[in-house]
C-alpha cells in the first residue's frame, strides 16, 4: 500500500489526526526540554513551597520549591525513552520468536507458543511487580522488565502473518530458486509482515508509559529527584489536601499521552488493513 492511500485514509479521521500531532508535539517538546524557557527541574526553592499556579510557576510547585511544568516536560522525557526502549525490546524478541514458530511450525512452533502462553498467564503487572522485588530500580530496570514482558502479543502477531505468507506464490517461488530460508524470512516474508508490528510498538508505547508511571507512583520505578509522571503524582497523592495541581498535571500529561498513542495506532490499524478499512467504509 503506497503512503498517499494511508494518508487519504489517516487525514479522514480527526482523531487519529489529533493523536499523531500530541505525539508529535510530545516527542518535540520532550527532546528540546533542554531548551526551552523553562525552570531547572531540580532546583529547590524553600521559598515556593507548594506555591499554587501562578505567573512564575503556571503548574506550581512541589512540596521543595520545584517547579512543577519543568518537571512534567522532564517527565516525557523519561516517560518517552522508557516507552520506545522498552516496545523496541519487545518489538525485537516478539518478531524474532514468532517468525521461527510460524515459518518453520511443527514442534517448534509448538514450544514456543506453549511458552508464550506460560508467559500470558501470569499478570504482567504482577510479573513485573515480583522481578523489581530482587532488582534495583532504576530507569534501564524497567525498561528490559517491560520489553521482556510484552513480547508475547508480538509473538502471535507475527506467527499468525507468517503462517498466511509463507504459502504464498513469491514464498513458493524462492524456494524453488534455491532461497535459504534465513533470507527467505528477511527478505520476502518479514518486510510484508511489519504492519500489524508497527501498529502493535505504537499501542505498546503507551502500554509501557501507562506501566512506568504506575511503578514510579509506587515508588519502584524511577527514582527520586529523577522527574517522572509517576513520581510526581506520589507527591500530589501526599499533598492532595493542599496541592491539587500536583495531580492535576502530570495526570493530564498521562492521559493525553496514553489516548494519542491509542488514537494514534487505532488510526494506523484501520488504514493499514484493507479489510477494516472495506468494513468502516
Amino acid at each position: 500500500m503506497n503512503g498517499s492511500t494511508v494518508w487519504r485514509t489517516v487525514s479522514r479521521n480527526p482523531l487519529t489526526l489529533f493523536g499523531g500531532c500530541v505525539v508529535i508535539l510530545l516527542f518535540v517538546v520532550a527532546i528540546s526540554a533542554s531548551y526551552l524557557p523553562i525552570h531547572d527541574p531540580y532546583e529547590i526553592d524553600a521559598d515556593a513551597v507548594l506555591e499554587p499556579p501562578g505567573p512564575s510557576h503556571p503548574f506550581g510547585t512541589d512540596e521543595l520549591g520545584r517547579d512543577v511544568l519543568s518537571r512534567v516536560i522532564y517527565g516525557a522525557r523519561i516517560s518517552l525513552w522508557v516507552g520506545f526502549v522498552s516496545v523496541g525490546i519487545a518489538i525485537v524478541i516478539g518478531t524474532l520468536l514468532g517468525s521461527v514458530a510460524g515459518y518453520y511450525g511443527g514442534w517448534m512452533d509448538g514450544l514456543i507458543m506453549r511458552f508464550v502462553d506460560v508467559m500470558l498467564c501470569f499478570p504482567t503487572f504482577f510479573l513485573i511487580l515480583a522481578v523489581i522485588a530482587f532488582l534495583e530500580p532504576n530507569i534501564a530496570t524497567i525498561m528490559a522488565i517491560i520489553g521482556l514482558t510484552g513480547w508475547m502479543g508480538v509473538c502471535r502477531l507475527v506467527r499468525a502473518e507468517f503462517l498466511s505468507l509463507k504459502e504464498r506464490d513469491f514464498v513458493q517461488s524462492a524456494r524453488a530458486l534455491g532461497v535459504g530460508n534465513v533470507r527467505i524470512i528477511a527478505r520476502h516474508i518479514l518486510p510484508n509482515s511489519l504492519t500489524p508490528v508497527m501498529v502493535a510498538a505504537i499501542l505498546g508505547v503507551a502500554g509501557a508509559i501507562l506501566t512506568e508511571s504506575a511503578l514510579s507512583f509506587l515508588g519502584i520505578g524511577v527514582q527520586p529527584p529523577t522527574p517522572s509522571w509517576g513520581n510526581i503524582l506520589t507527591s500530589g497523592k501526599d499533598n492532595i489536601q493542599i496541592g491539587w495541581w500536583l495531580s492535576l498535571f502530570p495526570g493530564l500529561a498521562i492521559l493525553v499521552t496514553v489516548l494519542s498513542y491509542n488514537l494514534l495506532g487505532e488510526g494506523l490499524r484501520d488504514a493499514l488493513d484493507p479489510r477494516l478499512r472495506g468494513m468502516s467504509g
